[in-house]
Protein backbone atom coordinates (compact mmCIF):
# COMPACT_ATOMS: atom_id res chain seq x y z
CA UNK A 1 0.00 0.00 0.00
CA UNK A 2 1.78 3.17 -0.81
CA UNK A 3 1.74 6.30 1.69
CA UNK A 4 -0.91 8.36 -0.11
CA UNK A 5 -3.41 5.39 -0.31
CA UNK A 6 -2.24 4.73 3.82
CA UNK A 7 -3.32 8.43 4.45
CA UNK A 8 -6.39 7.85 2.81
CA UNK A 9 -7.51 5.09 4.53
CA UNK A 10 -6.71 6.24 8.29
CA UNK A 11 -8.79 9.44 6.96
CA UNK A 12 -11.94 6.99 6.07
CA UNK A 13 -11.59 5.70 9.53
CA UNK A 14 -11.21 9.53 11.26
CA UNK A 15 -14.05 10.29 9.15
CA UNK A 16 -16.51 7.16 10.24
CA UNK A 17 -15.58 7.75 13.57
CA UNK A 18 -16.65 11.68 13.37
CA UNK A 19 -19.87 10.79 11.96
CA UNK A 20 -20.31 7.81 14.88
CA UNK A 21 -19.71 10.79 17.01
CA UNK A 22 -22.52 13.10 15.45
CA UNK A 23 -24.84 10.36 15.76
CA UNK A 24 -24.89 9.53 18.94
CA UNK A 25 -24.58 12.97 20.21
CA UNK A 26 -28.27 13.01 18.46
CA UNK A 27 -27.34 15.80 15.90
CA UNK A 28 -30.44 17.13 14.15
CA UNK A 29 -31.50 14.91 11.09
CA UNK A 30 -30.94 17.16 8.71
CA UNK A 31 -27.37 18.72 9.96
CA UNK A 32 -26.66 15.05 10.22
CA UNK A 33 -27.77 14.02 6.74
CA UNK A 34 -25.89 17.46 4.93
CA UNK A 35 -23.09 16.55 7.56
CA UNK A 36 -22.96 12.69 6.11
CA UNK A 37 -22.97 13.51 2.28
CA UNK A 38 -20.15 16.16 2.52
CA UNK A 39 -18.15 13.66 4.90
CA UNK A 40 -18.40 11.11 2.56
CA UNK A 41 -17.66 13.12 -0.70
CA UNK A 42 -14.56 13.57 1.03
CA UNK A 43 -13.71 10.37 2.17
CA UNK A 44 -14.14 9.25 -1.45
CA UNK A 45 -12.84 12.47 -3.18
CA UNK A 46 -15.72 12.76 -5.31
CA UNK A 47 -17.47 16.08 -6.51
CA UNK A 48 -20.43 14.81 -5.64
CA UNK A 49 -22.72 12.81 -2.88
CA UNK A 50 -26.48 12.73 -2.23
CA UNK A 51 -28.95 11.21 0.80
CA UNK A 52 -31.55 9.73 -1.67
CA UNK A 53 -34.93 9.52 0.49
CA UNK A 54 -37.80 6.64 -0.70
CA UNK A 55 -41.10 7.90 -1.47
CA UNK A 56 -43.23 5.06 -1.62
CA UNK A 57 -46.24 6.54 -2.80
CA UNK A 58 -44.02 7.87 -5.70
CA UNK A 59 -41.82 5.41 -6.11
CA UNK A 60 -39.07 7.66 -6.68
CA UNK A 61 -35.98 8.51 -4.32
CA UNK A 62 -35.77 11.80 -3.39
CA UNK A 63 -32.49 14.21 -3.00
CA UNK A 64 -33.27 14.80 0.04
CA UNK A 65 -29.56 15.95 1.42
CA UNK A 66 -26.45 16.57 -0.85
CA UNK A 67 -23.15 18.41 -2.07
CA UNK A 68 -22.18 19.15 -5.47
CA UNK A 69 -25.27 19.68 -7.12
CA UNK A 70 -26.93 22.59 -9.07
CA UNK A 71 -29.54 25.02 -6.80
CA UNK A 72 -32.72 23.59 -7.00
CA UNK A 73 -31.69 19.94 -6.84
CA UNK A 74 -31.65 19.14 -3.04
CA UNK A 75 -35.07 18.71 -1.83
CA UNK A 76 -36.91 18.50 -5.31
CA UNK A 77 -35.11 16.49 -7.68
CA UNK A 78 -35.87 13.22 -8.15
CA UNK A 79 -34.44 9.64 -9.20
CA UNK A 80 -36.30 6.49 -10.44
CA UNK A 81 -36.89 3.68 -7.94
CA UNK A 82 -37.08 0.85 -10.45
CA UNK A 83 -34.52 -1.91 -10.75
CA UNK A 84 -33.22 -0.19 -14.06
CA UNK A 85 -32.30 2.60 -12.07
CA UNK A 86 -28.52 1.92 -10.35
CA UNK A 87 -30.32 3.73 -6.46
CA UNK A 88 -33.43 2.02 -7.43
CA UNK A 89 -31.53 -1.58 -7.47
CA UNK A 90 -29.70 -1.19 -4.23
CA UNK A 91 -32.94 -0.18 -2.74
CA UNK A 92 -34.49 -3.06 -3.71
CA UNK A 93 -31.73 -5.64 -3.56
CA UNK A 94 -30.16 -4.09 -0.84
CA UNK A 95 -26.27 -4.81 -2.72
CA UNK A 96 -24.23 -2.05 -3.40
CA UNK A 97 -23.79 -0.78 -6.83
CA UNK A 98 -20.88 0.53 -8.46
CA UNK A 99 -21.10 1.71 -11.97
CA UNK A 100 -17.87 2.91 -13.40
CA UNK A 101 -18.78 3.72 -16.71
CA UNK A 102 -22.41 4.68 -16.93
CA UNK A 103 -21.91 6.06 -20.76
CA UNK A 104 -22.15 2.77 -21.56
CA UNK A 105 -25.58 1.93 -20.36
CA UNK A 106 -24.80 -1.83 -20.52
CA UNK A 107 -26.80 -2.84 -17.47
CA UNK A 108 -28.52 0.11 -16.05
CA UNK A 109 -29.91 3.27 -17.51
CA UNK A 110 -28.33 6.22 -16.54
CA UNK A 111 -30.95 8.82 -14.93
CA UNK A 112 -31.50 12.48 -16.39
CA UNK A 113 -29.81 14.21 -13.08
CA UNK A 114 -26.56 12.84 -13.85
CA UNK A 115 -26.42 13.18 -17.37
CA UNK A 116 -27.06 16.56 -16.75
CA UNK A 117 -23.81 16.93 -14.14
CA UNK A 118 -21.53 15.48 -16.56
CA UNK A 119 -21.04 12.35 -14.32
CA UNK A 120 -19.11 9.37 -15.10
CA UNK A 121 -19.34 7.45 -12.29
CA UNK A 122 -21.51 6.10 -9.01
CA UNK A 123 -21.64 4.02 -6.14
CA UNK A 124 -24.91 3.30 -4.36
CA UNK A 125 -25.28 1.33 -0.68
CA UNK A 126 -28.91 1.11 1.18
CA UNK A 127 -29.61 3.36 3.88
CA UNK A 128 -31.23 0.87 6.13
CA UNK A 129 -34.05 2.67 8.38
CA UNK A 130 -36.53 1.22 11.23
CA UNK A 131 -37.28 -2.12 9.89
CA UNK A 132 -37.74 -0.82 6.36
CA UNK A 133 -35.02 0.98 3.43
CA UNK A 134 -35.04 4.82 4.48
CA UNK A 135 -33.37 5.44 0.73
CA UNK A 136 -29.75 5.28 -0.78
CA UNK A 137 -26.22 6.88 0.08
CA UNK A 138 -24.52 7.69 -3.75
CA UNK A 139 -21.33 9.37 -4.69
CA UNK A 140 -20.78 10.36 -8.05
CA UNK A 141 -17.65 11.85 -10.20
CA UNK A 142 -17.28 13.21 -13.28
CA UNK A 143 -13.80 12.13 -13.33
CA UNK A 144 -12.53 8.66 -15.71
CA UNK A 145 -11.14 6.64 -12.64
CA UNK A 146 -12.90 3.80 -10.69
CA UNK A 147 -14.52 2.48 -7.59
CA UNK A 148 -13.06 -0.36 -6.24
CA UNK A 149 -14.38 -2.62 -3.26
CA UNK A 150 -12.10 -0.69 -0.66
CA UNK A 151 -14.39 2.75 -1.71
CA UNK A 152 -17.79 0.40 -1.23
CA UNK A 153 -16.71 -0.86 2.17
CA UNK A 154 -16.21 2.89 2.89
CA UNK A 155 -19.21 3.99 1.84
CA UNK A 156 -21.27 1.45 3.47
CA UNK A 157 -19.82 1.80 6.67
CA UNK A 158 -21.02 5.94 6.60
CA UNK A 159 -24.45 4.69 5.26
CA UNK A 160 -24.66 1.90 8.19
CA UNK A 161 -23.65 4.90 10.52
CA UNK A 162 -26.59 7.24 9.44
CA UNK A 163 -28.57 4.29 9.53
CA UNK A 164 -28.06 3.69 12.84
CA UNK A 165 -28.79 7.19 13.98
CA UNK A 166 -32.35 7.54 11.54
CA UNK A 167 -33.41 4.61 13.34
CA UNK A 168 -32.43 5.89 16.42
CA UNK A 169 -34.26 9.31 16.13
CA UNK A 170 -37.50 7.49 14.73
CA UNK A 171 -37.03 4.95 18.08
CA UNK A 172 -36.92 8.15 20.35
CA UNK A 173 -39.48 10.00 18.46
CA UNK A 174 -42.03 6.95 19.01
CA UNK A 175 -40.58 6.12 22.73
CA UNK A 176 -41.08 9.66 23.99
CA UNK A 177 -45.14 9.45 22.68
CA UNK A 178 -45.28 6.45 24.55
CA UNK A 179 -43.02 6.99 27.64
CA UNK A 180 -45.37 8.15 30.01
CA UNK A 181 -47.28 4.64 30.08
CA UNK A 182 -44.56 2.09 28.58
CA UNK A 183 -41.32 3.29 30.36
CA UNK A 184 -40.05 -0.35 29.58
CA UNK A 185 -39.73 0.60 26.36
CA UNK A 186 -36.44 2.52 26.95
CA UNK A 187 -34.55 -0.17 28.71
CA UNK A 188 -35.45 -2.13 25.58
CA UNK A 189 -33.93 0.34 23.29
CA UNK A 190 -30.89 0.59 25.17
CA UNK A 191 -30.53 -3.30 25.19
CA UNK A 192 -30.97 -2.94 21.12
CA UNK A 193 -28.54 0.09 21.00
CA UNK A 194 -26.09 -2.43 23.28
CA UNK A 195 -25.85 -5.37 20.75
CA UNK A 196 -25.69 -2.92 18.41
CA UNK A 197 -22.64 -1.46 19.34
CA UNK A 198 -21.37 -4.72 20.39
CA UNK A 199 -21.94 -6.25 16.82
CA UNK A 200 -19.88 -3.36 14.93
CA UNK A 201 -17.08 -3.57 17.21
CA UNK A 202 -17.03 -7.46 16.32
CA UNK A 203 -16.95 -6.40 13.12
CA UNK A 204 -14.38 -4.09 13.18
CA UNK A 205 -11.88 -6.24 15.36
CA UNK A 206 -12.67 -8.71 12.59
CA UNK A 207 -11.22 -6.26 10.27
CA UNK A 208 -8.37 -5.01 11.91
CA UNK A 209 -7.23 -8.54 12.27
CA UNK A 210 -6.32 -8.40 8.52
CA UNK A 211 -5.20 -4.87 8.29
CA UNK A 212 -1.37 -3.40 8.49
CA UNK A 213 0.22 -2.00 11.86
CA UNK A 214 -1.51 1.27 11.47
CA UNK A 215 -4.40 0.47 10.38
CA UNK A 216 -4.66 -2.48 13.21
CA UNK A 217 -4.26 0.59 15.67
CA UNK A 218 -6.80 3.28 14.30
CA UNK A 219 -9.26 0.19 13.83
CA UNK A 220 -8.42 -0.99 17.84
CA UNK A 221 -9.08 2.42 19.00
CA UNK A 222 -12.43 3.04 16.86
CA UNK A 223 -13.23 -1.09 18.83
CA UNK A 224 -12.04 0.31 22.33
CA UNK A 225 -14.95 3.70 22.16
CA UNK A 226 -17.75 1.59 20.32
CA UNK A 227 -16.66 -1.08 23.36
CA UNK A 228 -17.46 1.85 26.08
CA UNK A 229 -20.53 3.79 24.63
CA UNK A 230 -22.05 -0.49 25.02
CA UNK A 231 -20.58 -0.67 28.68
CA UNK A 232 -22.24 2.59 29.44
CA UNK A 233 -25.48 1.47 27.67
CA UNK A 234 -25.64 -1.96 29.30
CA UNK A 235 -25.47 -0.37 32.58
CA UNK A 236 -28.39 1.51 32.14
CA UNK A 237 -30.00 -1.59 31.00
CA UNK A 238 -29.29 -3.10 34.43
CA UNK A 239 -31.02 -0.70 36.32
CA UNK A 240 -34.76 -0.08 36.74
CA UNK A 241 -34.23 3.67 36.69
CA UNK A 242 -35.13 5.17 33.65
CA UNK A 243 -35.18 9.05 33.29
CA UNK A 244 -32.35 9.88 36.13
CA UNK A 245 -29.69 7.67 38.08
CA UNK A 246 -27.24 8.15 40.73
CA UNK A 247 -24.18 9.49 39.03
CA UNK A 248 -21.67 8.63 41.69
CA UNK A 249 -23.05 5.02 41.55
CA UNK A 250 -23.13 5.13 37.73
CA UNK A 251 -19.51 6.55 37.30
CA UNK A 252 -17.99 3.70 39.86
CA UNK A 253 -19.42 1.05 38.07
CA UNK A 254 -18.33 2.73 34.16
CA UNK A 255 -14.48 2.66 36.38
CA UNK A 256 -14.87 -0.72 37.56
CA UNK A 257 -15.42 -1.87 34.16
CA UNK A 258 -12.59 0.49 32.63
CA UNK A 259 -10.36 -1.65 35.30
CA UNK A 260 -11.83 -5.03 33.94
CA UNK A 261 -11.57 -3.98 30.29
CA UNK A 262 -7.65 -2.83 30.56
CA UNK A 263 -5.58 -5.11 33.16
CA UNK A 264 -2.87 -2.78 32.55
CA UNK A 265 -5.23 0.19 33.87
CA UNK A 266 -5.63 0.58 37.92
CA UNK A 267 -8.54 3.07 38.29
CA UNK A 268 -9.70 4.22 41.83
CA UNK A 269 -12.66 6.62 42.39
CA UNK A 270 -13.79 8.98 45.13
CA UNK A 271 -17.45 10.59 44.85
CA UNK A 272 -19.88 12.97 46.59
CA UNK A 273 -23.12 10.62 47.21
CA UNK A 274 -26.51 11.95 46.02
CA UNK A 275 -25.94 13.45 42.74
CA UNK A 276 -28.80 12.80 40.70
CA UNK A 277 -28.89 13.47 37.13
CA UNK A 278 -30.89 12.91 34.12
CA UNK A 279 -30.20 9.70 31.98
CA UNK A 280 -29.41 11.75 28.83
CA UNK A 281 -26.69 13.78 30.42
CA UNK A 282 -25.14 10.88 32.77
CA UNK A 283 -24.10 8.96 29.42
CA UNK A 284 -22.35 11.10 27.63
CA UNK A 285 -20.83 12.46 31.34
CA UNK A 286 -19.13 8.76 31.73
CA UNK A 287 -18.06 8.48 28.29
CA UNK A 288 -16.01 11.72 28.59
CA UNK A 289 -14.43 10.21 31.84
CA UNK A 290 -13.95 6.86 30.31
CA UNK A 291 -11.90 9.21 27.00
CA UNK A 292 -10.00 10.67 29.53
CA UNK A 293 -9.31 7.40 30.84
CA UNK A 294 -7.92 6.10 28.10
CA UNK A 295 -6.14 9.47 27.16
CA UNK A 296 -3.93 8.44 30.29
CA UNK A 297 -3.29 5.04 29.64
CA UNK A 298 -2.15 5.89 25.89
CA UNK A 299 -0.66 9.40 26.64
CA UNK A 300 0.89 9.69 30.20
CA UNK A 301 2.43 6.34 30.53
CA UNK A 302 4.82 4.20 28.76
CA UNK A 303 4.49 1.09 26.71
CA UNK A 304 3.94 -1.71 29.32
CA UNK A 305 4.13 0.57 32.18
CA UNK A 306 1.18 0.26 34.85
CA UNK A 307 -1.46 2.85 34.35
CA UNK A 308 -2.92 4.15 37.92
CA UNK A 309 -5.67 6.85 37.10
CA UNK A 310 -7.53 8.24 40.15
CA UNK A 311 -11.06 9.96 39.32
CA UNK A 312 -13.03 12.38 41.51
CA UNK A 313 -16.13 13.72 41.38
CA UNK A 314 -17.62 16.09 44.24
CA UNK A 315 -20.36 18.86 44.62
CA UNK A 316 -19.95 22.52 43.25
CA UNK A 317 -23.42 24.57 45.07
CA UNK A 318 -26.62 23.62 44.34
CA UNK A 319 -26.23 22.94 40.53
CA UNK A 320 -23.18 21.97 39.17
CA UNK A 321 -20.39 18.87 40.09
CA UNK A 322 -16.82 18.98 38.85
CA UNK A 323 -14.99 15.58 38.22
CA UNK A 324 -11.04 15.43 38.03
CA UNK A 325 -9.18 12.22 36.37
CA UNK A 326 -5.71 12.15 37.22
CA UNK A 327 -2.41 10.67 36.03
CA UNK A 328 0.92 9.95 37.70
CA UNK A 329 2.75 9.83 34.50
CA UNK A 330 4.70 12.02 32.41
CA UNK A 331 2.24 15.07 32.75
CA UNK A 332 1.71 17.52 29.55
CA UNK A 333 3.96 20.04 27.14
CA UNK A 334 3.72 23.25 28.38
CA UNK A 335 1.97 24.64 25.14
CA UNK A 336 -0.30 21.84 25.18
CA UNK A 337 -4.14 23.47 24.56
CA UNK A 338 -6.68 20.81 24.25
CA UNK A 339 -9.11 22.95 22.04
CA UNK A 340 -6.72 23.29 19.55
CA UNK A 341 -5.60 19.58 19.60
CA UNK A 342 -5.98 17.52 15.95
CA UNK A 343 -5.85 14.43 17.73
CA UNK A 344 -9.42 12.53 17.39
CA UNK A 345 -9.43 11.39 21.14
CA UNK A 346 -9.40 15.61 21.80
CA UNK A 347 -11.81 16.49 19.45
CA UNK A 348 -14.58 13.48 20.65
CA UNK A 349 -13.56 15.16 24.58
CA UNK A 350 -14.10 18.88 23.01
CA UNK A 351 -17.84 17.61 21.27
CA UNK A 352 -18.72 15.90 24.81
CA UNK A 353 -17.93 19.12 26.35
CA UNK A 354 -19.83 21.01 24.25
CA UNK A 355 -23.10 18.64 24.44
CA UNK A 356 -22.51 18.97 28.24
CA UNK A 357 -21.98 22.76 28.22
CA UNK A 358 -18.99 22.35 30.61
CA UNK A 359 -15.41 23.88 31.16
CA UNK A 360 -12.36 21.70 31.27
CA UNK A 361 -9.26 22.64 33.06
CA UNK A 362 -5.80 21.23 32.09
CA UNK A 363 -2.83 21.61 34.56
CA UNK A 364 0.84 19.60 35.42
CA UNK A 365 0.95 17.79 38.41
CA UNK A 366 4.07 16.22 40.36
CA UNK A 367 3.64 13.62 39.04
CA UNK A 368 1.29 13.66 35.65
CA UNK A 369 -1.48 15.75 34.84
CA UNK A 370 -4.66 16.69 35.69
CA UNK A 371 -7.92 17.07 33.86
CA UNK A 372 -10.70 19.26 35.80
CA UNK A 373 -14.56 19.44 34.15
CA UNK A 374 -16.85 21.58 35.84
CA UNK A 375 -20.57 20.42 34.70
CA UNK A 376 -23.67 21.86 35.06
CA UNK A 377 -26.52 19.39 36.19
CA UNK A 378 -29.02 20.21 34.29
CA UNK A 379 -28.74 21.12 30.47
CA UNK A 380 -29.30 24.95 30.25
CA UNK A 381 -32.51 25.88 28.35
CA UNK A 382 -32.09 26.85 24.29
CA UNK A 383 -31.24 30.58 24.00
CA UNK A 384 -30.61 31.11 27.49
Amino acid sequence: MTARALRERLRQQEILAELGVLALQGTEFHALIERTAGLTAEGLQCEFCKVLEYIPGDNRLLVRAGVGWDAGVVGKATVGADLASPAGFALRTGKPVISNHLENKERFRTPELLLEHGIHRAMNVILQGDGKPYGVLEVDSRSSGEFTEHDISFLQGAANLLGMAIERQRFERDLKAALDHQEVLLQEGNHRVTNSLQLVASMLSLQAGSAGPEMRAQLQEAVSRISAIARAHQRLYRTRQISSLNLGDYLTDVCRDMDDAAAHCDVSIAVDEGVIVATDRAIPISLLVTELITNAAKHAYGEGEACPVVVKMRRKGADRIVIAVRDKGQGIPKDFDYKKSKGLGMRIISAFLSQLDAEMTVKNRKPGAEFTIDIPLVAPEKGS
